[in-house]
């Protein structure tokens, strides 16, 4: 997302700051999109025959496969599994079979025809579990066969002491969820979880799996968006690994595409933080926020700033009914001042330490941004004083003219 060209500006009281580009998204997905890239190829010609798990060549060389013990059913929920060929699939199984082993050398029926790379790649987009791998490989490619070395990036047993962590600590993050009976109520408790518990930090170590965000505590897009898909696997929602770009920057991204009520809907959790918005902007946000626009949008909407790679084809998501600003009654197609006052009011009265409010046209959202920043903010403060029986207050309003939003934040 890049603030000027979306022409955000923030004011405390009558000052007013114009936000900067996103820059820093250059590189957070580096390692992730260049799995299968770092490897080293040598194709060996030479005719084979199989026999069970046995590739016989010419000269009576025997490549024994190991027995297959990752079943189909075990991986059929995968997204991009299901993007995949037959062959692939069992590609795709052989190298799953071998990264939960922590083997140095795995041997793949995939030959110079064939593009392991890609598959190990959609493998690591599926499964945010394998935090121990981080998606580089080496390989030999021969006319029949690769013999694939992965990249990991602890020991067994780091790893297992890794894992026990990672446990504990989704079954932490679940707990709370377990007043949720919706589907939509637990996406948007993992959403607000992960905002609240996830700092954005460049340097986090690991930060591209769930190690760095579960446990870490601080990551990158990528470390947010496997969070949240692992936890929403685990509560039985559909969540898919989406990869793409921030426009107009270059840089790569990730974020996730989520399944309620058998609709999919966009969902950015990275852009739902504060600590991201500030990193950028480089002034300071209620670190309690949490920016529900990237909860469960539309295409149309995420596009505004976001572009989804075209490799594979993602679900349409098309349906607004799940939009915050809609279904909290915060969505207005016509500006009534008094109306919009009172609502402010009852927000205060409700000790809420921000208002947000959008509008469905330009038009009409360029009268209310007007009226609402001359002359609703100064009154809701004064309120404000009034109510709370305080010596001042201060108050901070930032406003997103692409989608016409308007938000006001309080401190008393």
């Amino acid at each position: 997302m890049e603030r000027d060209r979306r022409r955000r500006k923030k004011r405390r009281r009558n000052r007013k700051t114009t936000r900067k580009g996103f820059v820093f998204l250059v590189l957070l997905l580096v390692i992730i999109g260049v799995a299968g890239v770092l490897k080293m190829t040598k194709v060996v010609p030479g005719l084979f025959r199989e026999s069970g798990n046995v590739l016989l060549s010419d000269s009576g060389q025997k490549i024994e496969f190991p027995e297959l013990n990752v079943s189909e059913e075990d991986v059929a929920d995968g997204f991009y599994y299901q993007q995949l060929s037959e062959q692939e699939k069992q590609v795709y199984r052989e190298i799953l079979q071998g990264v939960r082993s922590m083997e140095e050398t795995i041997l793949l029926h995939a030959g110079e025809n064939d593009e392991a790379g890609k598959i190990y790649e959609y493998l690591m987009y599926d499964r945010p579990e394998l935090f121990w791998c981080d998606g580089s490989s080496k390989m030999t490619v021969y006319k029949d066969y690769t013999e694939f070395h992965p990249s990991y990036i602890c020991t067994p047993d780091q790893r297992e002491s890794r894992r026990e962590q990672i446990e504990n600590a989704a079954q932490e993050a679940l707990a709370g969820a377990q007043g949720c009976e919706t589907a939509y109520e637990k996406i948007k408790y993992i959403f607000k979880y992960l905002v609240d518990t996830v700092d954005y930090d460049q340097n986090a170590l690991d930060n591209q799996n769930i190690y760095s965000s579960l446990v870490g505590k601080k990551s990158v897009c990528a470390g947010y968006s496997r969070a949240a898909q692992y936890l929403l696997k685990q509560m039985g929602i559909e969540c898919i690994y989406v990869v793409g770009t921030v426009k107009e920057q270059g840089g790569a991204h990730a974020w996730n595409i989520v399944k309620c009520n058998d609709k999919y809907y966009q969902m950015d959790v990275t852009f739902g933080d504060p600590i991201f918005q500030e990193n950028e902007t480089g002034e300071t946000l209620p670190h309690d926020l949490v920016n529900y626009e990237y909860l469960c949008c539309t295409d149309e909407e995420i596009f505004t700033d976001h572009q989804q790679d075209d490799f594979v084809p993602y679900p349409v998501c098309d349906s607004n009914d799940l939009e915050y600003y809609r279904i909290n009654g915060l969505y207005y197609e016509t500006f009534d001042e008094n109306e919009i006052y009172e609502k402010m009011k009852a927000g205060i009265e409700q000790e809420q330490e921000m208002f947000a409010i959008r509008f469905s046209e330009n038009a009409v959202y360029e009268v209310a941004k007007e009226k609402i920043i001359d002359n609703l903010i100064p009154q809701a403060a004064q309120f404000l004083v009034d109510f709370r029986q305080l010596e001042e207050v201060k108050y901070t309003y930032a406003v997103d003219d692409r989608k016409r939003i308007i938000m006001i934040f309080w401190y008393s």
